[in-house]
């Protein structure tokens, strides 16, 4: 696994299918934390059989590889952990952007009764244990204009008037999931 002090590695695509799916086809490559991102993807998921739908280059999509080791385990009855982990650093840094949001179950993340943030979590298990997870997100930031049949979406630039930088964005996201991983490392291991 990564050091806790280093940043983790963050890997760009110009266009991919989905970043899950090369989060997967890379994953032998990268150390928990690490984050496959994407300017484009050609087939972008979310949960079910919907897809993802994001203008190329406006929003953040990316994917997050999570590593449970022998030491700080997650058993599969605590699975549920995963959404907690994540939606909660997620919700930190729109707070930080002065945006007040709420997590509309299983997976998605809603300001008032807007659409910011879908989440597409995939678990790999061993046993009665996660060996790992990937973490799908697409995170609306720039994008101002959308597709009619998607009925109440909203970015953070609608929401605050400012541009956010794809690159800049994700490493403020990332840092958060590192700092936010030693308190979930901490969770599990108290449970053993």
């Amino acid at each position: 696994m990564a050091p806790t002090h280093a940043r983790a590695k963050i890997l760009w695509c110009e266009s991919t299918d989905s970043t899950n799916s090369e989060l997967r086809r890379r994953i032998g490559e990268l150390d928990n934390l690490s984050i496959v991102a994407a300017k484009r993807q050609t087939a972008g998921r979310g949960q079910g059989d919907h897809t993802w739908c994001s203008e190329p280059g406006m929003n953040l999509t990316f994917s997050l590889l999570l590593l449970f080791s022998d030491d700080a385990p997650l058993n599969v009855r605590d699975i549920q952990e995963i959404n907690v982990y994540i939606t909660s650093v997620l919700l930190e840094f729109l707070r930080k952007e002065g945006v007040s949001a709420w997590v509309k179950l299983p997976n998605d993340i809603w300001v008032e009764d807007r659409k910011i943030c879908g989440i597409l979590i995939e678990n790999q298990l061993d046993g009665h244990n996660v060996a790992s997870t990937i973490v799908g997100i697409g995170l609306d930031l720039n994008q101002c204009e959308w597709p009619e049949d998607l009925p109440n979406p909203v970015s953070l630039k609608q929401l605050t008037g400012k541009e956010y930088p794809l690159e800049l964005t994700l490493e403020r996201i990332s840092d958060l999931c590192k700092k936010n991983w030693i308190d979930f490392e901490s969770r599990l291991r108290a449970k053993l």
